[in-house]
């Protein structure tokens, strides 16, 4: 068992307040009643909701998102015309503006270091487009300095050039055909006691499939549905972090963004493989199952380093980097070759890397965290949203007497490895508030048997999940 210290896909926003109005119904999503059964993770009911709580209930959904339909993945004897279906939803999915993921290396290559050093002996793990999408929808409900310092991280000249990236990186990712499942969701959580201005909250429900529920804040029952909508879009896995996510009476708004992807790999380990091995720790030697599988592939190295890839069922890849003896895995974030190769799309066309049977292993894993955002985004120049003093929210609200500001920021994040494949999962919460060929004759033993870093992508090569693994037990 692996202990992550994560930075992933969730990012919390809570507003608090101290004074309030009446509130328009902006738009979109139910997170159902606290004794029901969670829906598959990040699969709405498209239907509108008939059966809103009662007008003087803790809370009421509003709209719900609905997400793009997609042909199922056909079974083998299935027909010409199922499979024809199918494959035209996955290009159509894939088929996004050239260019769509350009410009994203700065905010990439910063996130990353800022989130996953500093681990010490510990694992940590992030899902930086899931952060990336959280502080998109934070730049929407802020202006002035305070948005220019978000979008400057992000990347972006303004907030009409940033909706344009979010739907078309959006749409990339998400996949729901029941071969791969990658869905990326998102929810505002408003007071019904605060006017908000609508314009504000269209778009976020147009270009950030952005649910939409108004309750009453510090109410059980409100927290509870924010928890449950958040356990149901990331499939259950992180329960134990959603378990102490609450909003009090003074917050204002919440934004919640949420990831989940399950995938297998294209060819599955053989459970007769899996031994016991040894995993040579910062902490010292400790026995792990070990995954095993000799293949035909590419082996990259760089400056301290060695790296191979693990292919998933129709698309994307879990790449392995692995030190060299006696480097860090926080070591090859600080240089520029290995960084290079990590954020590089294109790793694939790598100079330096050479086809031949590659001997793998590696643990089995299943690591999580939680992480507190604040004094991160704040070292990568996003400081005024959390400064009551010189905060701008107007664009959200001005319907409050004290400045709004950032009073929280969280991260969590899970990912897991076996035979069968790979599934993660993360959430981010803001809270506001007032205040078959021959075999080639050479060949290579990759073990990981030692700290690693590991990067899961889509079928552009963009991070889904990005982790240290320093520690087994």
């Amino acid at each position: 068992m692996f202990r992550l210290i994560a930075c992933l896909l969730l990012l919390a926003l809570s507003l608090s307040l101290c004074a309030c109005g009446e509130a328009p119904v902006p738009a979109q999503t139910d997170p159902g009643e606290t004794e029901q059964q969670p829906a598959p993770a990040g699969k709405p009911d498209p239907s509108e909701n008939t059966d809103l709580p009662a007008e003087n209930a803790a809370y009421a959904a509003l709209a719900r998102a609905i997400y793009p339909e997609m042909a199922p993945y056909p079974d083998l004897d299935s027909s010409e015309e199922a499979w024809t279906a199918w494959q035209t939803g996955v290009r159509t999915q894939k088929d996004q503006p050239a260019g769509y993921a350009d410009g994203l290396e700065a905010y990439l290559r910063a996130s990353l270091t800022e989130f996953l050093s500093d681990a010490g002996t510990d694992n940590r793990v992030c899902a930086p487009l899931n952060i990336y999408m959280a502080l998109a929808m934070l730049a929407e409900v802020t202006d002035g300095e305070s948005r220019d310092q978000i979008l400057s991280l992000l990347g972006e000249k303004d907030t009409g050039a940033l909706r344009t990236r979010v739907k078309a990186l959006w749409n990339a990712f998400y996949r729901d055909d029941g071969a791969v499942t990658s869905l990326l969701a998102a929810s505002l959580w408003l007071s019904d006691r605060v006017g908000y201005v609508q314009e504000t909250m269209d778009v976020l429900a147009r270009d950030y499939y952005a649910s939409s529920f108004r309750g009453t804040m510090g109410s059980p029952e409100y927290d509870q549905a924010l928890r449950n909508w958040l356990n149901e879009q990331t499939g259950d896995l992180l329960k134990d972090q959603t378990s102490g996510l609450s909003m009090d009476a003074r917050t204002v708004l919440a934004l919640a963004t949420t990831i989940y992807f399950k995938a297998a790999w294209n060819d599955k380990f053989s459970e007769a493989q899996t031994a016991p091995q040894a995993f040579h720790s910062a902490a010292g030697e400790q026995e792990s199952d070990f995954l095993h599988s000799s293949f035909i592939g590419s082996y990259y190295w760089g400056d301290g380093f060695s790296a191979v890839s693990l292919s998933l069922e129709n698309g994307g890849a879990m790449w392995f980097i692995l030190p060299d003896e006696g480097v860090s895995p926080e070591e090859l974030l600080g240089r520029e070759e290995a960084m290079g190769f990590i954020l590089s799309r294109e790793k694939y066309d790598w100079e330096q890397q050479k086809r031949l049977t590659v001997h793998f292993a590696a643990p089995r894993f299943d690591v999580s965290s939680d992480l507190d955002l604040v004094d991160g985004l704040k070292d990568l120049g996003v400081r005024n949203v959390f400064d009551s003093a010189v905060s701008d929210f107007t664009p959200l609200t001005t319907d409050v007497e004290d400045p709004i500001y950032v009073s929280q920021a969280k991260h969590a994040a899970r990912v897991m490895i076996d035979e069968e494949g790979c599934t993660g999962a993360a959430y981010t919460v803001f809270m506001m508030a007032c205040g078959a060929a021959m075999p080639p004759e050479e060949s290579v033993d990759f073990t990981a048997d030692r700290p690693f870093l590991f990067l899961v992508t889509n079928f552009d090569g963009l991070p889904l999940f990005t982790g240290i693994v320093n520690t087994v037990e």
